[in-house]
């Protein structure tokens, strides 16, 4: 039973829109970040991997300074698009969310200062990208770490702010470090999120092969596939965490996705469906000749996938509120004034951050300055040694 006087009243201030209108621009906006973020932290740990093959392998070299040069520009974007979410998310959920970032006060405040080392890190792996030099690797570790811990603060934030039950003895002890660990969806939560960022990112390393594969057909090939087994390994691996992940949630929570919610059912058979189809076609176009057109079906899916989830995941705070979340007594006091310009600069600003990603992503090109780098095959990491054929 939740102690109604530990949250907080409803805000009194009118909606300047429908709610309706402030739900659709969080779940659209936090597609936006969760993208980048998984292009930053997913880069990074694909980063580190073709590092560790770099002294074997002259492809997997450049794809390590293919990814670490693209990571200085990508996590700002992410903290850019985290902010209109974040923002959503305090006027819809404010009275919950202010209240758990009380509770983890000082691992929040610390999510500043691992932004600021990782921002170093990478900008340093950046610069240092070309040059042979051990030290890069052991930045860009830390780097990657430091991104990971934020990924768990915030986990750890948001599953605290959907659960209020827990609040009590958080309050019991007022230090500010009370993290949400007695959570048993934590882990597996966190695990499959993290595994999601690898994928997502090996999907983008896999696209950015598509857009050298005229100009570059052995190295485009080896991108493919570089990119494209980690897809793979991620995605299968995210059926077992999100398998945990759903055994771990109580029972009435569980049922959701078992056929009491028709959206939030329909939506998770549409995920696993999706992330099935990707897998199989990806893993076939991966053994052919010419693997393009499995690349982008599955791209396609991926996002379909990628915007199911994130519905799902709003399904499921909704569901976890229950009762304790009346969006029905928000007041509502429309600025039509405003509103329709918002709308358009939002979804201009939208269009232009995916041509901006566009032509940083996949027309920015990043040579080696050694041109046995241009040239070595080698194997490497998820390498199936058909790339240089």
């Amino acid at each position: 039973m939740i102690d109604q006087n530990l949250i907080p009243v409803l805000d009194p201030n009118p909606l300047p829109a429908p709610y309706w209108v402030f739900k659709l621009l969080l779940i659209v906006t936090f597609v936006l970040h969760i993208v980048a973020m998984n292009l930053v932290l997913g880069g990074g740990v694909l980063a580190l991997t073709a590092r560790l093959f770099a002294g074997r392998s002259g492809y997997a070299r450049r794809v390590y300074q293919e990814i670490s040069t693209k990571l200085p520009a990508l996590l700002p974007a992410t903290i850019t698009l985290g902010v209109a979410p974040l923002l959503f998310v305090q006027v819809i959920y404010g009275q919950f969310f202010y209240t758990s970032s009380v509770i983890v006060a000082w691992p929040w405040f610390s999510v500043l200062v691992l932004l600021t080392l990782a921002y170093y890190g990478f900008y340093f792996v950046s610069y240092r990208a070309r040059r042979e030099s051990k030290a890069t690797g052991w930045v860009l570790m830390p780097s990657v770490v430091f991104v990971t811990a934020i990924g768990f603060v915030y986990t750890n934030n948001f599953t605290l702010s959907s659960t209020p039950d827990r609040w009590v003895k958080y309050f019991a002890a007022p230090s500010g470090w009370s993290l949400n660990l007695s959570e048993k969806t934590l882990v597996p939560r966190f695990l499959h999120f993290f595994a999601a960022a690898v994928a997502v990112a090996g999907m983008f390393v896999a696209l950015i092969g598509l857009a050298k594969w005229r100009k570059e057909g052995e190295y485009a090939r080896y991108l493919v596939q570089f990119g494209g087994k980690a897809f793979l390994y991620a995605t299968m691996a995210q059926f077992v965490l999100g398998a945990w992940f759903l055994m771990s949630l109580p029972r009435e929570r569980f049922m959701v996705f078992m056929g009491e919610s028709v959206l939030a059912s329909s939506l998770f058979i549409l995920g696993l469906a999706g992330a099935l189809a990707a897998i199989v076609i990806l893993s076939g176009s991966l053994r052919g000749s010419d693997p393009r057109r499995g690349i982008l079906w599955s791209a396609a899916i991926t996002v379909v996938v990628i915007a199911s989830m994130a519905v799902m995941r709003d399904l499921l705070r909704d569901a976890y509120l229950g009762r304790n979340f009346q969006p029905g007594q928000m007041v509502v006091k429309t600025q039509w004034q405003v509103l329709p310009l918002f709308l358009v600069l939002f979804i201009s600003g939208a269009l232009l951050w995916l041509v901006m990603m566009k032509r940083y992503g996949f027309l920015r090109e990043t040579a080696a300055e050694d041109p046995a780098v241009r040239t070595a095959s080698g194997t490497g990491p998820f390498d199936s040694g058909r790339h240089g054929r």
